[in-house]
C-alpha cells in the first residue's frame, strides 16, 4: 500500500471540501474540488512540503471548481475532470457560476476522465468510478482505504438530482455501484463530515440493501 498524506480544507462559496491528497514518498499532490481560495490551497500545500501536480474535479459545478484556473496558472498542474462535465469549465450558466457570483472561468481541461481510469500520484494509484446522478459526469476516487465521493455520497445523503443535468435513475445506479465495492473505506464527501462505506451501507437511507 502507498503512504498518503490528507489535508482537508472547507472553502467557499458552500464550504465545499476540499482535499489535498498527497504521495508521502515524492511529495507529489492533487487537489481535489478545489472550490474558492486558491491562496489558502497554495499555503496548506507549501507548509505540507507537497508539490501540486494535479487539479482533479469529482464534477464541474462552480463550487468544485472555482480555484481550477488559478492554480492551474500558479502550479503548471493540469485539470482532470469527466469528459461529460468537462464543458462545465467554461460554460458559466453549466457550472452554476452565476448563482454564487462566480465568473465562470473554470480553466481548460487537459485530461479528459472515464470510468476504470487510474491516475498515478507518486506511488499512489486514483481509480476513476463514474457515477452520474448529480451531474452526467460525476465521478468517484477510489485511493487505498479512501473513496472521494464528491456530491454523489453524503453522511446519511445523496447528491440532489433536480439540477441541471441530474439524474434520480442513475444517482440510484451510482449509489448502488457504491454499495457493492468491496470492503470498508473512509468515504470523504464533497459537503459535511466523513463517514464509512459500511455505515452508510447500513444506514443510509438512499444506498440499495442487498
Amino acid at each position: 500500500m502507498g503512504k498518503y498524506g490528507l489535508i482537508t480544507m472547507q472553502l467557499p462559496p458552500l464550504g465545499t471540501n476540499c482535499y489535498l491528497l498527497i504521495d508521502t514518498d515524492s511529495h507529489q499532490a492533487a487537489v481535489i474540488d478545489p472550490a474558492g481560495d486558491a491562496g489558502r490551497i497554495l499555503r496548506e500545500a507549501e507548509q505540507a512540503g507537497a508539490e501540486i501536480c494535479m487539479i482533479i474535479d469529482t464534477h464541474g459545478h462552480w463550487d468544485h471548481i472555482g480555484a481550477n484556473a488559478e492554480l492551474a496558472e500558479v502550479t503548471g498542474a493540469p485539470i482532470l475532470i469527466h469528459e461529460l462535465d468537462a464543458p462545465m469549465l467554461t460554460d458559466a450558466s453549466l457550472s452554476l457560476a452565476r448563482n454564487f457570483g462566480g465568473n465562470g472561468v473554470g480553466g481548460k481541461a487537459t485530461r479528459l476522465l472515464h470510468d476504470g481510469d487510474q491516475i498515478a500520484l507518486g506511488k499512489l494509484c486514483l481509480h476513476v468510478l463514474h457515477t452520474p446522478g448529480h451531474t452526467p459526469g460525476g465521478i468517484c476516487l477510489l485511493c487505498e482505504d479512501l473513496l472521494f465521493c464528491g456530491d454523489t455520497l453524503f453522511r446519511l445523503s445523496c447528491g440532489r438530482c433536480d439540477l441541471p443535468g441530474g439524474d434520480e435513475a442513475a444517482m440510484r445506479a451510482s449509489l448502488a455501484h457504491l454499495a457493492a465495492l468491496p470492503g470498508d473505506r473512509l468515504a470523504l464527501p464533497g459537503h459535511g463530515p466523513s463517514t464509512r462505506l459500511d455505515d452508510e451501507r447500513r444506514q443510509n437511507p438512499y444506498m440499495p440493501r442487498g
